[in-house]
């Protein structure tokens, strides 16, 4: 398993993932993904097996030194594979360069899976957040701070 930037072939492959991970009103539509990867502050992370993507993390850079996860999905069949850390060891140690303050992401209500998996990262629900997503689920707002040298000496 390896991680690799984004390559604008990509985006269906992406957006096939994207839609298959989440239900209609919290997946995105294609031009707004590739809107997010193509924004200036945007990063986009590949995870990759023998040629095959098994997931992605998009993430930007905020005002007030702050990195915001987009979206993470990870191929089905790749979940409690390590993907999903892998993508996250990846966007917080680039917030951590670009010296970020804090992390931080959406996770649907209901969605208590991923919830537990950012919990044991470290991040913390801050915000409940009624109707966020477009089919009127509601999100927790969950952040994390950054610890280490660089954001102890900001």
């Amino acid at each position: 398993m390896h991680l690799r930037p984004y390559r604008c072939n990509d985006l269906e492959t992406l957006y096939q993932i994207d839609q298959a991970c989440f239900a209609p009103g919290i997946s995105y539509p294609r031009d707004e993904l590739s809107r997010f990867i193509s924004q200036r502050g945007s990063r986009t992370w590949v995870a990759e097996e023998s040629s095959e993507i098994t997931g992605f993390l998009i993430a930007e850079r905020q005002a007030q030194r702050v990195a915001h996860i987009m979206t993470i999905d990870v191929v089905d069949g790749w979940r409690r594979r390590r993907v999903g850390s892998l993508l996250m060891d990846a966007v917080e140690a680039w917030a951590r360069e670009e010296r970020l303050l804090l992390v931080y992401l959406e996770a649907a209500e209901n969605n208590t899976a991923a919830q537990a998996f950012y919990e044991a990262r470290g991040y913390r629900k801050v915000d409940h957040v009624a109707d966020y997503y477009s089919n009127g689920a509601s999100a927790w707002v969950m952040l994390k701070w950054l610890k280490g040298k660089e954001a102890a000496s900001i």
